[in-house]
């Protein structure tokens, strides 16, 4: 019964010791949270079992606790699990645990902001200032690739409208409109002038920017419009 009684309390104090250490832990750590977590219970069960004399069982259970948590160790325990790279124009960074891309842009007119504050009309803007930086052109699609999924057809849809004349207003679907202003579901009127206004100013032809790409925002912003009229 005293040994039943310790496991029970051994692996309530394990559990304790993990809830508490997820609530404690950023989300982008959580995974190599969790391999430590596991290597500790495996060593706790080892130790129970010890006692136990159950030497067959724990002798295996302890070598494969120790083995994550050396892992862990190696892969690094704050921040190590992620690796960057730099380009002439962007310093990329990806998360190894959660898969996540983000980078800084280095020069030009988003100097300072990173990937991930930038509406998908930005971030085609981008593109076209990286024409010529072959190698930040190349981390910047592999971003997009993983944030903005149909951004090849955007694009397409782009060249399309320089090639032909523009097509009827309904085009657009709403879910494209929200993406290419930056905008969440359910944007009142007032966020999506105001969304409009600010990526306008900075694609406007008479600015340098495309012409395309700026009738694209504006029928994003008349296909969302729409729904508030």
């Amino acid at each position: 019964m005293i040994r039943i009684l310790l496991i029970v309390a051994l692996f309530a104090a394990v559990l304790v010791f993990a809830g508490r250490y997820f609530l404690n832990t950023p989300p982008a750590g959580l995974a190599r949270a969790l391999k430590r977590t596991t290597g500790l219970a495996l060593i706790a069960g080892a130790l129970v079992l010890a006692y136990l004399r159950q030497f067959a069982v724990a002798l295996p259970m302890g070598m494969a606790g120790f083995a994550l948590l050396r892992r862990v160790a190696w892969s690094g325990g704050s921040g190590a699990g992620s690796s960057g790279v730099r380009s002439g124009t962007l310093e990329m960074t990806l998360d190894h645990d959660t898969g996540e891309m983000d980078g800084k842009v280095l020069s030009g007119r988003y100097e300072g902001r990173m990937l991930s504050e930038l509406a998908l009309a930005e971030l085609l803007v981008l593109a076209e200032e990286l024409q010529g930086d072959a190698q930040s052109l190349r981390l910047l699609e592999a971003y997009l690739d993983r944030a903005h999924p149909g951004w090849r057809e955007d694009v397409e849809a782009d060249r399309a409208r320089r090639a032909g004349p523009a097509p009827g207003a309904g085009g657009m679907s709403a879910d494209e409109a929200h993406q290419i202003l930056g905008l969440e579901k359910g944007a009142g009127e007032a966020e999506i002038r105001e969304a409009h206004r600010r990526l306008m100013k900075q694609v406007h032809p008479d600015r340098g920017g495309s012409a395309a790409l700026a009738a694209q925002i504006n029928e994003a912003k008349d296909r969302l419009l729409r729904k508030h009229r």
